[in-house]
């Protein structure tokens, strides 16, 4: 929802509905709304994911990092193409066609993330049942 609010408030209040120009390129304003939102919501986003869902994980923190850059990556294809079609194409409001990817993102996000960034590998969960 953190990425819901943050889209809204650059699209309509930051951007106010308009183009951005580069100079060398023109980007429409959803697009140039979801690349100003990336670098808030890959930093909240790792954050929250390393030490508040996935704290159990034993691996180095570079590694998950380096992990959860190649899922976000992803994920902002999903996202791109997503509000090419959505928007573009079909004509959807900017907003709703954000929420409606995030949906999307969120499901293929939770499973990348608990079975490939932040995965705890057998010894690690030993190591957890024998403290409790």
């Amino acid at each position: 929802m953190f990425g819901w609010i943050t889209y809204f408030l650059i699209y309509n209040f930051l951007l106010q509905h308009r183009m951005v120009h580069l100079g060398f390129v023109t980007m429409s304003s959803h697009v140039a709304t979801m690349a100003i939102n990336l670098p808030i919501l890959l930093t909240t986003g790792f954050f929250l994911q390393k030490y508040v869902t996935f704290s159990s994980s034993s691996l180095r923190g570079r590694v998950q990092l380096f992990r959860y850059l190649v899922v976000f990556l992803i994920n902002l294809v999903i996202t791109y193409a997503g509000l090419k079609l959505l928007v573009d194409q079909l004509k959807w409001y900017p907003t709703p066609s954000n929420m409606a990817i995030s949906v999307v993102n969120v499901i293929v996000s939770y499973f990348s993330q608990k079975y490939f960034t932040f995965r705890i590998t057998p010894d690690s969960q030993e190591t957890e049942e024998s403290s409790l």
